[in-house]
């Protein structure tokens, strides 16, 4: 008996939220994405029971635009073990080891509960360490709720519980958007979490915030000495100025629009309905910038790590593995070269806000920018296989809907060898320039430490969003198009 049969009972049986029976309007699509996205926020705002906030530490403080959820909060973890899970999965079947046919209607039921499981599997992992292991997040010595009194075992294990109560439902969530609402709800929850720092960032009425700094500039409460000197300059276009920072926001911006609009247009015919035709476009950032996601969640998770590590051996690493600081920064070793850079004060040496060695900085940055331009170029291939996005899936697609490329002949395997001169090349050239910008992004900062990645996220999603949203509109007011592109009825 193979794997898929002794798994079947377990896999099938994994709670999963109903698919909409026939056409779901747009309005409706509109009310459940917004109702999601409420109850998004609600969560973030409803703190860990239990918990002692000082002296706690969020693991994931340079990732939270990418990973979404809140620290301290009942999404403690955020979409972190979603998106480790479809690694794992990615990889697996990349390899080929699962076995799974996704056109075969029972080994889909099997993959989405296998990667349910795992999902819920990564929550656990996730939560374990970070409450129990290494004071991550304190529990408070005692709690008394109702007339009964917990020790600080039991606040622990009430912490936990919360935890994974907050990453089985945030995948839940995930799954409600996909099937009845509008785009993804990982995507959703970046956005938000992205939009939230963001607008934070420019216009908190306290320090950090840029029109405050500014004002604080303006009339004088800020020395920023000569222009010309080294100290007013840093003042002026990195510290309270914020002036690199707003450039590379809205550069981010303008460039993420930009590059989602190159594409190349394979042009198309109808084979039976004479005068139809239509384009494909093979879009620059053809896997999208989701594939960074996964890149971002490796690091993160090697990182992760570290924090556990260096707990564990209470500061008495191997100093070739790393060594930390009192802020629990890695500053040396393995862990400190794979850290992301984050910010200007990680690498720009000259400033004198870097303690470590001019060598050991470029060497970082190398590694940076090598991680991120290969694992965006890997990743957004895995991505392209896996969503049936692939020149195969794509010539089949094309072909099931009727439609040709004029001057070839109507057949799937010379389609296919048509989209096998495009999407391949695209994809890897696209998803090696999100990682490069995303990593450029971040060595200059951005409005509300988004992180470059998070910015980036944000702005191409948001694009993709309002794309989604103007075909849903289109297809509301044609019915007839909805047949065209494969929605059902």
């Amino acid at each position: 008996m193979g794997w898929k049969e002794a798994a079947e009972p377990v896999l099938t049986r994994m709670p999963t939220v109903r698919r909409p029976e026939g056409h779901v309007p747009f309005k409706r699509k509109l009310t459940w994405t917004a109702g999601i996205l409420v109850l998004y926020f609600f969560l973030t705002n409803i703190a860990l029971l239990g918990l002692q906030a000082e002296g706690a530490t969020d693991l994931f403080g340079e990732f939270r635009a990418v990973l979404a959820g809140e620290f301290g909060s009942l999404l403690q973890v955020g979409i972190g073990p979603i998106v480790t899970a479809s690694i794992v999965m990615q990889l697996l079947g990349g390899a080929n080891l699962l076995g799974l046919d996704t056109d075969d209607p029972r080994d889909q039921v099997l993959y989405q509960g296998l990667q349910k499981l795992l999902v819920i599997v990564m929550t656990v992992l996730t939560a374990l360490p970070m409450v129990f292991a290494g004071g991550f997040l304190p529990a408070q010595q005692s709690l008394t709720l109702g007339g009964f009194t917990f020790d600080s075992t039991q606040v622990q294990v009430l912490m936990f519980l919360q935890i994974f109560a907050g990453g089985v439902l945030i995948l839940y969530m995930d799954e409600v958007v996909s099937k009845w609402g509008v785009g993804s709800g990982i995507g959703l929850f970046i956005i938000a979490g992205v939009s939230q720092r963001l607008v934070t960032g420019l216009v908190q009425p306290t320090e950090g915030g840029f029109f405050y700094d500014w004002y604080r500039i303006i009339f004088g409460e800020v020395e920023v000495g000569s222009l010309v000197a080294g100290d007013g300059l840093n003042t002026l276009l990195l510290n309270e100025g914020h002036f690199i920072a707003l450039l590379t926001t809205i550069l981010i911006f303008a460039i993420v629009v930009y590059a989602e609009s190159v594409r190349v247009e394979i042009p198309l015919s109808h084979a039976r309905v004479k005068g139809a035709r239509g384009r494909f476009p093979v879009k620059l950032i053809y896997a999208s910038v989701l594939p960074m996601i996964l890149v971002r969640a490796v690091q993160a998770n090697v990182q992760f790590m570290g924090q556990i590590l260096n707990r564990t051996w209470g500061g008495g690493m191997p100093a070739v593995l790393g060594q930390y600081n009192a802020q629990g920064e890695p500053v040396s070793g393995f862990f400190y070269y794979t850290a992301p850079i984050y910010s200007p004060a990680d690498w720009m040496w000259w400033t004198g806000q870097v303690a470590q060695e001019t060598w050991m900085v470029l060497i970082r940055i190398s590694i940076d920018v090598t991680f991120m331009v290969v694992g965006g170029a890997i990743f957004a291939i895995f991505w392209v296989e896996t969503t049936n996005m692939g020149p195969e899936a794509t010539a089949q697609q094309i072909q099931n809907s009727g439609m040709q490329i004029p001057g070839f002949r109507q057949n799937v395997g010379v389609i296919e060898k048509v989209m096998e001169r495009y999407i391949p090349q695209v994809t890897v050239i696209g998803g090696a320039l999100v990682g490069l910008l995303a990593v450029w992004a971040n060595m200059l900062g951005t409005i509300g430490n988004v992180t470059g990645t998070g910015l980036l996220l944000a702005v191409s999603i948001t694009y993709k969003l309002y794309e989604e949203i103007a075909e849903e509109q289109m297809m509301e007011m044609h019915p007839m198009m909805r047949q065209m592109f494969g929605s059902e009825d």
